[in-house]
């Protein structure tokens, strides 16, 4: 069973996560030959003050 972990800075709409998970899931099916029943997709998202680049969070890069 394949499952595949992707992690987001928060704040995308719903409807983009269910993309993701529906596109991502058609991807995975087809190029291992896996049922997409047996596909499991996770999406974390994670809230800016929590994701750093270069020493600094994002809120903060946000904020400037």
């Amino acid at each position: 069973m394949p499952i595949v972990n992707i992690q987001l800075l928060e704040g995308r709409p719903e409807e983009k996560i269910k993309e993701v998970i529906h596109n991502v899931t058609e991807v995975i099916s087809a190029t291992l030959d896996a049922p997409k029943e047996n596909v499991r997709v996770l999406v974390l998202e994670v809230p800016k003050t929590h994701w750093g680049i270069g020493g600094t969070t994002v809120s903060n890069k946000q904020n400037k």
